[in-house]
């Protein structure tokens, strides 16, 4: 059985990439798709693949970090389907590289407006419309600069930690609604983004990036369907008492966790926490 039978799924950044992974994943899941990216091109060729597969489509060309625009883009599935069952915050951006002095201020602030502000206005806009139905999934995408501090990457480690743990509060807001928040950590997986993240590391002196990139785009990166895999994971009925949460598609055997998720939710497990001596 299809196991986002006729859900109603905003998809952010999913004009390729992971973004575009995850969008077909849901359809073959028999997800209802309302898709937002910058670029109306890439959007209409990800929904060509997704009505291949069957899905029910709505394109709106969206930046995130206009609040008018992502208003526009829940209104307008709100008006054509009555509901949002699912959001998946996938619009993301690696920001500048090099040492934080050097860094553009304006790319840096633009790295924190789309990974963090971008997530923030999505869940703003959608959390009202899930509570009147009272019930919600809410995927947010996280990164290797969330769980690791890598030198010459601050502005995109930065927010992607900030992600993390906006997932872990708005979880704990939303408790006894039947909304469920988690974070979505793909590793590293080969898209434009870690070309374009190589090239950039190179120029920059970056040596530890440049040297992940060149494994990535030879074959050693994450795999981009256990990554949407987990996505659909999340939005499943199988995950209806996980929330603020961070998992792995990389490292996690998230499908084995189904019955331990009672133990993950009374732990620390998935969670942002310090660690201390025992």
């Amino acid at each position: 059985m299809a196991k986002l039978k006729n859900k109603i799924a905003v998809i952010t950044g999913a004009g390729r990439g992971i973004g575009q992974a995850i969008a077909l994943a849901y359809s073959r899941e028999g997800a209802i798709l309302s898709l937002a990216a910058r670029s109306a091109s890439e959007l209409e060729e990800t929904a060509a693949q997704c009505r291949k597969l069957g899905a029910e489509v709505l394109v709106t060309p969206t930046d995130v970090t206009d609040i008018e625009q992502v208003d526009r883009l829940v209104d307008a599935t709100v008006l054509r389907y009555a509901a949002v069952d699912i959001l998946v915050n996938n619009a993301g951006i690696a920001g500048p590289i090099g040492g934080l002095p050097e860094n553009d201020v304006a790319a840096w602030m633009s790295t924190i407006q789309v990974n963090l502000i971008g997530t923030y206005l999505c869940c703003r806009a959608v959390v009202p419309v899930m509570k009147r139905n009272g019930s919600g999934r809410i995927v947010n995408l996280s990164g290797a600069g969330a769980t690791n501090a890598w030198a010459n990457m601050s502005a995109y480690c930065s927010s992607k930690a900030a992600v993390v743990r906006l997932t872990e509060v708005l979880a704990l807001e939303l408790t006894d609604t039947g909304i469920t928040v988690n974070a979505l950590g793909p590793g590293s997986v080969h898209t434009r983004m870690w070309d374009e993240l190589t090239d950039s590391a190179s120029e920059a002196g970056a040596a530890q990036i440049h040297e992940t990139g060149i494994r990535v785009q030879s074959g050693g990166g994450a795999s981009i369907d256990r990554c949407a895999d987990l996505a659909v994971w999340l939005a499943s009925d199988e995950t209806n008492a996980l929330s603020g949460r961070m998992i792995s598609a990389f490292s996690d055997d998230f499908e084995s966790m189904v019955d331990s998720i009672p133990d993950i939710m009374d732990s620390d497990l998935y969670t942002m926490r310090r660690s201390e001596p025992s």
